[in-house]
């Protein structure tokens, strides 16, 4: 059984994958107050001897804001720098929908993970930054990393009815759960890096969900009661 651990593992996506994971795998829960990723001695007290980080520690940081907060960096850098070191062979580290300006995608088709970015919010440029810190630890330290751009996850698992076209990115739990099992079972991440849209089979989806881990999405948010 492949151990994994999860920082944030408290938060709305890190309380759905300690659900949907368990049985899968042995799971280590990372999160405050016991663990801070700000504390880079404490993530390699914990990281060795596991298979798989996912990275999902994120202080609050709204994109309609337009703030950015420090710390967000700081926790991503360690968990980078601390897998390579504990010798931890893959990471899965949770970017955002948000780090490209998808609602005024006009096409043709839909958009594709390996567009060049326009990041929509200082919470979304974070998200392309530490993407691209990334691209540099598979090149340079044969790290592993796939970068899921999660839509809309929410505890009750439904649509936000409040911010328009949510409907269009919702990530069910389900859906979500079989995301990074794929994430983790994968037996090779192409290249060392991957970036994958975590977005439902949405009816008048924008993004392009496909990619080389197997993984389809089976809800759709306009079978789901609003």
């Amino acid at each position: 059984m492949k151990k994994v651990v999860i920082t944030g593992a408290k938060g709305t996506i890190g309380t759905v994958l300690m659900n949907g994971l368990k049985g899968y795998y042995g799971i280590t829960s990372a999160d405050l107050p016991e663990t801070d990723a700000r504390d880079y001695g404490r993530l390699l007290e914990i990281f060795p001897g596991h298979d798989d980080i996912i990275h999902l520690a994120w202080n609050l940081e709204d994109f309609r804001t337009g703030k950015a907060h420090p710390d967000n960096s700081i926790m991503f850098r360690n968990v980078y720098r601390a897998a390579v070191e504990a010798k931890v062979p893959r990471i899965i580290m949770a970017s955002s929908v948000h780090a490209d300006e998808y609602y005024r995608w006009k096409g043709p088709g839909m958009l594709k993970p390996d567009k060049v970015p326009v990041p929509d919010s200082p919470y979304g440029a974070d998200k392309v930054f530490m993407e691209s810190l990334g691209r540099y630890y598979a090149k340079n330290h044969g790290l592993e990393v796939v970068c899921t751009r999660f839509g809309g996850v929410r505890p009750d698992d439904r649509i936000d009815t409040s911010e328009e076209g949510y409907e269009k990115v919702w990530l069910s739990h389900r859906d979500c759960v079989e995301l990074i099992r794929a994430c983790i079972d994968a037996p090779k991440i192409p290249g060392n890096f991957l970036i994958v849209y975590g977005v439902s089979n949405n009816s008048g989806r924008i993004h392009d969900y496909s990619n080389p881990l197997g993984w389809i999405p089976k809800d759709n948010s306009a079978k789901i009661k609003k």
